[in-house]
């Protein structure tokens, strides 16, 4: 069973329904007790990092959070997903992130002829690749809906990057925690096939 982490930030149904998809049992939950027990754990999200931290909190999700991290349960953070697994994002200045990954969230910076948010398919290279890659060729087009991008303090935990007016860290692997910038869920057969990448990890006791 894959838990998905309903704390009101939106894209729940379309990350439901791909998962579904490729076969796997999803529950869309904000039980502390049923993500626990969960054998993998996803945490969607698009909106403000801000607000999404205030309802992780309002809900008491953050303590649990951190649990399934330390128990090493295969855990996948999607676009905010993925932001908010680090310390402090620029859209928010004052509020602390999750901070389980150090590095920051910056605001892509402004060009002549550069689209903010950034709203697309980029293609993605593989500095490090990760386990959520496997079947993946490099230089494959995955959907991008942002503003900020994450700036990883420790570069060996990227797993992919991407070029859009800057270098961005789309996605990271960190034990048993994963994250991306960009929807696997809205890419397409590459999307999928990260996603049945996650879905083939072993959770805990070997489910």
């Amino acid at each position: 069973m894959i838990a998905l982490i309903d704390y009101d930030a939106g894209n729940m149904k379309s990350v439901e329904k791909a998962l579904q998809l490729i076969g796997e049992d999803v529950l869309v939950t904000r039980d502390p007790k049923e993500i626990l027990a969960a054998d993998k754990v996803v945490l969607p999200g698009v909106g403000s990092f801000g607000d999404a931290m205030e309802n992780l909190h309002h809900f008491g999700l953050v303590p649990v959070i951190h649990q399934v991290v330390q128990e090493q349960t295969p855990f996948l953070g999607i676009c905010l997903g993925l932001q908010l697994l680090f310390e402090k994002s620029e859209e928010s200045p004052g509020v602390e992130g999750l901070g389980i990954l150090k590095g920051e969230i910056l605001r892509i910076p402004a060009a002549e002829g550069l689209k903010i948010p950034h709203m697309g398919w980029n293609n993605i290279r593989f500095p490090n690749k990760g386990r959520l890659f496997a079947g993946v060729p490099e230089d494959a087009y995955v959907y991008f809906v942002h503003s900020y991008y994450l700036k990883a303090q420790d570069e060996k935990i990227v797993t992919a990057t991407t070029e859009y007016g800057t270098h961005i860290h789309a996605s990271v692997e960190s034990g048993n925690l994963f994250a991306c910038q960009f929807h696997p869920e809205k890419s397409s057969h590459v999307g999928l096939q990260i996603l049945k990448n996650f879905a083939k990890l072993e959770g805990k006791g070997g489910r």
